[in-house]
């Protein structure tokens, strides 16, 4: 089972004067594609605390503001596989319903011969027709998840602690430096993944029968 989700990361990660050394092209669905991203300075973005962050006596060095996008935002589209409890994404510069189909495909590519469960929201190009059409002709199954019950997808906790650990408090020049620093906490989350079992096993969800219409 794959669950689908989509974060907005916009362009203002490291300091400039500790960037990372290098540019990375937008991440695919692959292994192959995620492990060619450089491999320098995985541990500085996944620790939160350590002399890195650590800023010396004096002044403060500041971020700059960030209310105005000038070089745009970039959308993360991501799947995380319960099996082995990776993560593949990718980055583009929109989030349409052929962005969505693009990673869709990339999947089915993936997996082929079996079929294929994906958890998703109701996020509107996910239910477009020609998602659904094409879902339908792969063996492809959407699960959509009831409204207002975006929180129930595990994907979204993989995207709160990518947010801590990468972009968070971060001051990328460029796309590339912070594609850079996301590609890096993938890679070190990926390497560490385990199995993905017994979510929310506590909860009292798991005793519904039904969903209630205003849970949120």
């Amino acid at each position: 089972m794959v669950r689908i989700g989509l974060t907005v990361w916009p362009c203002p990660a490291i300091d400039p004067d500790r960037a990372e050394s290098g540019c990375a092209s937008a991440g695919d669905v692959s292994d192959e594609v995620v492990s060619n991203h450089p491999a320098s300075g995985v541990e500085s973005h996944a620790t939160p605390f350590g002399s890195d962050l650590e800023q010396p006596a004096g002044r403060p060095r500041r971020l700059r503001a960030t209310y105005n996008r000038y070089g745009g935002v970039m959308h993360m589209l991501a799947a995380l596989d319960l099996a082995p409890g990776k993560i593949y994404y990718r980055i583009r510069k929109r989030k349409r319903w052929r962005e969505f189909l693009g990673l869709l495909k990339a999947l089915r590519e993936r997996w082929p011969g079996e079929k294929l469960y994906i958890v998703l929201d109701n996020f509107s190009p996910h239910r477009h027709a020609e998602i659904r059409a094409w879902a339908a002709d792969n063996d492809v199954e959407l699960v959509f998840l009831p409204t207002y019950g975006s929180w129930l997808n595990w994907i979204e906790s993989e995207f709160a602690a990518l947010r801590y650990f990468a972009p968070n408090g971060t001051d990328h020049r460029t796309h590339d430096e912070q594609n850079a620093a996301i590609a890096a906490y993938i890679r070190w989350r990926n390497s560490r993944a385990e199995l993905k079992t017994r979510f929310a096993p506590v909860s009292s969800i798991r005793q519904w029968t039904e969903y209630p219409a205003k849970a949120a």
